[in-house]
């Protein structure tokens, strides 16, 4: 599957699922964690981490599946990849609350392309494209 492809069934699993939940389900298919427990781990960090409208639950799975498919220390940077490359995709912003346009009215991205845009900078710091 192409980054393209997993962009998309991202955004349609985000029609049944919370942002974090479908980000993971979206590179089920590339991590060695049964599809059903990785999106049991995932649960809990929709709307902002745990519905407190804070980090965005799909750059928390992006970080989730690039930490899985890291090498032995390689996390943190491909963690340091994935955040600055999700908040340009995103108009700036890596809170939830401001991507919704909470208290501002004004809409950055929307939870199906902050999905897609997970899923894009993952697969780029991955080296997927």
């Amino acid at each position: 599957m192409n980054t393209d492809e997993r962009m998309e069934l991202g955004a349609k699993l985000k029609r049944e699922m919370n942002c974090c939940q479908a980000v993971v389900s979206a590179f089920a298919d590339t991590v060695d964690v049964e599809g059903t427990t990785l999106h049991r781990i995932a649960g809990g960090f929709g709307s902002g981490m745990g519905t407190t409208e804070g980090t965005c639950g799909a750059l928390v799975g992006a970080v989730m599946v690039t930490s899985l498919r890291a090498p032995a220390g390689g996390a943190m940077a491909l963690s340091r990849k994935v955040l600055p490359r999700f908040k340009e995709l995103c108009g700036g912003a890596t809170i939830c609350r401001e991507l919704k346009g909470i208290g501002t009215g004004k809409v950055l991205c929307s939870c199906e392309n902050c999905v897609r845009n997970a899923i894009k900078a993952a697969s780029e710091a991955l080296g997927d494209e």
